[in-house]
């Protein structure tokens, strides 16, 4: 996961090959949060309960999932490895627009190797496939594409063992997942 993560901090191969950062610096003093927005995407107001539903996910179900909104370089990068105490029950999600480039995608996400064991890898590629494109946070915001995957992933986590877990990712945020039934022609009857 270490490995991973430094790769999740900086741009994709494609682009120039950039230092690696640390800047613990950039880290929040005080107790340690679960969201950290240093690029100033989220409100207050979505931060807030984006950590709540991060904190209440952890509590229900043991997995940490973390958040870090950055534009590179400005990103505390590695150190928040340790900040967050990054382990093999962690998510650890990066959403930076500057991945997002040139069509790219704006989500990164590492999983430990029990997160791994627990979540198909197939859901994150389908989470960085909704929400994370170029077109999605261009035309949403780079604000919805991180509200709607932490509540696609919370949907995920807590859904049963069995096939069909995490084999859908949830809508945006109140909206309806399940397909409307539809009646005759057209849906209208």
């Amino acid at each position: 996961l270490a490995a991973a993560l430094g790769v999740a901090l900086a741009p994709p191969a494609a682009h120039a090959r950039l230092e690696g950062v640390n800047k613990p610096e950039l880290l929040p003093e005080g107790p340690t949060r679960t969201v950290l927005d240093v690029a100033g995407y989220l409100t207050e107001g979505e931060e807030t309960r984006l950590s709540r539903e991060i904190e209440n996910l952890e509590v229900d179900t043991g997995l940490k999932l973390r958040v870090l909104a950055q534009n590179y370089p400005d990103t505390p990068g590695l150190a928040i490895r340790d900040y967050w105490g990054v382990d093999d029950d962690t998510i650890v999600f990066v959403a930076d627009p500057t991945l997002g480039k040139g069509g790219g995608n704006i989500i990164n996400i590492n999983v430990g190797s029990d997160v791994d064991l627990y979540v198909p890898g197939r859901f994150w590629t389908q989470l960085q496939g909704k929400y994370g494109t170029k077109f999605y946070w261009t035309e949403a915001g780079e604000e919805a594409s991180i509200v709607n995957a932490v509540s696609a992933i919370d949907t995920c986590l807590r859904e049963p063992e069995g096939p069909k877990k995490c084999t859908t990712v949830q809508g945006e945020f109140d909206e309806d997942v399940a397909p409307k039934e539809k009646k005759g022609i057209f849906g209208l009857f």
